[in-house]
């Protein structure tokens, strides 16, 4: 099946309200031109599954800039000022995950299974609950995240956590084929095919596309039956690659 549409088609059908997951880690990895698609498209109240919510002025960060999202699940929340003031202000509500936890939530989303225990977590707030999940103007809590069910295996404790499923999943790869197999550089690799997997019906955007049968099986990351959907881009849209932090040093000097 030839899943290869435009970035306008590909977002047109997210509603109001819907959840999304996005891949990506920091800016690595981040469908750049979908996401720009879908802040054209206009969509809000969203729910955002992210490892965190872009920069300030890229990424997602356009789409907390425009007030496009009501939540977040994520477990980071550096490197972006609104994201934190939004928060702050009582204007986003936030989940806040532990980044490995997250990782499993969304491959246990796509594989079927509701709920897993992990240790992490267990003594703290994520556990007991009390984790401000948004606060109200005044910095007081509105909603507080609630208890989690603890149990013991093995001699160790261990938190009960489920799996995420969202409504849509927007993702890039380094390569995939027509039928959405696909194959993520380096740390684009991290959380790209997890969201993915969770995704009910899953957007990815190639910097390359080839044809069925040009990407060896054993090299396929992410198997094109959780991708419903393939953008293929543009060379010089391929080529946008922003980082967080540009750290610089010359001869002889001190990193700053």
């Amino acid at each position: 099946m030839d899943k290869v549409v435009g970035a306008t088609e590909a977002v047109a059908g997210i509603a109001d309200g819907a959840s999304i997951a996005v891949g990506g880690f920091g800016l690595s990895g981040i469908p750049w031109i979908l996401v720009e698609a879908l802040l054209e498209q206009g969509a809000g109240g969203l729910t955002v599954v992210s490892n965190n919510c872009g920069v300030d002025g890229a990424g997602l960060g356009l789409l907390l800039a425009a007030h496009r999202i009501d939540r977040v699940i994520a477990s980071y929340v550096g490197e972006n000022k609104e994201f934190a003031r939004q928060y702050l202000a009582g204007e986003l509500q936030v989940e806040l995950t532990p980044q490995g936890t997250l990782a499993e939530r969304l491959r246990a989303g796509g594989a079927g299974i509701g709920a897993f225990y992990t240790p992490t977590g267990v003594g703290t707030q994520v556990a007991d609950g009390g984790l401000p999940w948004r606060y109200h103007a005044d910095g007081t809590v509105a909603l507080a995240s609630p208890p989690k069910e603890v149990r013991t295996f093995l001699g160790r404790e261990m938190v009960l956590e489920e799996g995420i499923v969202t409504d849509v999943t927007l993702v890039r790869a380094a390569v995939a084929d027509r039928h959405g197999n696909a194959v993520f550089h380096a740390a684009a690799r991290n959380f790209n095919p997890l969201a993915a997997m969770a995704g009910r019906f899953t957007v990815l955007e190639a910097e390359r596309v080839v044809e069925a049968g040009e990407i060896h099986p054993d090299d396929v990351h992410l198997p094109g039956i959780f991708v419903q959907q393939v953008v293929a881009l543009t060379p010089e849209q391929a080529s946008r690659k922003q980082i967080e932090k540009r750290t610089t040093r010359g001869p002889g000097e001190a990193e700053r």
